[in-house]
């Protein structure tokens, strides 16, 4: 049995806000984890900003000394500021939320209250998920636009269940960051340590913990509010286009930090899905580079591919033959005609940048 002092003492969920130069909605980031009160704790990671998001960091530890901690550091980017917040964390639960984005409140409350609930319920026969997976929100603020991306189709809804007890993802839906709080313990198991100073390492963080995961539970809450339409966002095309080189990066670590023939063994279902999550990314990086349409982006999309046969022949079967990612590959100027065509029409349908 805990005792009182542990008790008043327990961390259930760790929020990692990792922060640079965020001084315009870092507050209403913030605002948005606050209702959790002395059950979280808040790392506020500020990652070598220039503008007044240190100053904003150190008010809100000041005024909430127990709830939020201010973690000053050196720029090292988005992955160094969520490593940074694993090796911190006291929380039995780690979310990490983006700075521009932030929680909805009644399902935040709902969240926590299972959290809480599962933990004082754990024994032998009810243990504890170690992941739970809640919806997102495309959330084109300025716009008025939302939309929210469930799972009701994957996993059973507030039940405790396994990779082997889970259904079939549509073509368009896949786990991503926003909708992913690991129990602490499972990540530091699973080793997961994310680059420094690159973009899109959320697919690491979303990809490689996941073999690790036993017990997951789902709840239909549209948690997470995942805010578009920043000229500078790391999604926004253009910008993407001109970070293609990092995506390129993450897509080849993602490739190659799990045997998803031993995963296969297991978990024959999760293995699949993370094929695809692999062959998501590869179409994301091909189509940038069609998009780029000069010889040296061609190449770098032959190598890409070249890559991915030399080092997994049988993935790159997959890949080319049997998933999206075939579609992105298709030869000559023909193909990738096709390719750009198609990833337009998708992107007019499913209204992300």
């Amino acid at each position: 049995l805990l005792n009182e002092r542990m008790v008043k003492s327990m961390k259930y969920l760790t929020f990692a806000v990792q922060c640079y130069n965020s001084q315009d909605y870092l507050e209403r980031c913030v605002e948005s984890l606050l209702p959790g009160g002395d059950d979280v704790e808040i790392l506020l990671i500020n990652d070598g900003s220039s503008d007044r998001t240190g100053e904003i960091i150190d008010a809100y530890a000041e005024k909430y000394p127990h709830i939020v901690r201010a973690v000053h550091k050196e720029n090292g980017g988005h992955g160094s500021g969520v490593n940074k917040g694993m090796e911190l964390a006291k929380g039995i639960y780690y979310k990490v939320v983006d700075s521009d984005d932030w929680l909805e409140e009644k399902a935040y409350k709902k969240l926590l209250s299972t959290i809480k609930h599962h933990v004082w319920e754990e024994d032998a026969k009810h243990p504890l998920p170690d992941l739970y997976v809640c919806n997102y929100v495309y959330n084109h603020l300025d716009e008025g636009i939302t939309k929210s991306m469930g799972y009701r189709n994957v996993f059973p809804e507030e039940q405790l269940c396994g990779w082997n007890d889970i259904g079939h993802f549509h073509p368009s839906q896949y786990l991503i960051m926003h909708a992913l709080i690991y129990r602490t313990a499972v990540l530091r198991e699973c080793g997961v340590v994310l680059p420094e100073h690159t973009f899109y390492v959320d697919n690491i963080f979303a990809y490689q913990p996941l073999p690790y995961v036993k017990h997951i539970f789902y709840m239909d809450i549209d948690l997470y509010q995942y805010y578009l339409g920043r000229e500078d966002q790391s999604v926004n095309e253009k910008v993407l286009m001109s970070r293609i080189d990092q995506q390129i990066k993450v897509t080849q670590i993602v490739a190659r930090c799990v045997d998803l023939r031993q995963v296969k063994e297991q978990y024959p279902k999760l293995a699949t899905y993370m094929c695809r999550n692999i062959s998501i990314m590869m179409a994301i990086s091909s189509i940038h580079l069609l998009l780029i349409g000069d010889e040296e982006a061609l190449e770098k999309r032959r190598k890409l591919w070249n890559g991915i046969k030399e080092q997994d022949a049988h993935l790159y079967y997959r890949l080319s033959y049997t998933t999206l990612s075939g579609w992105t590959n298709l030869p000559g100027k023909i193909g990738g005609k096709l390719t750009v065509g198609g990833y337009r029409l998708a992107k007019k349908i499913y209204q992300f940048q």
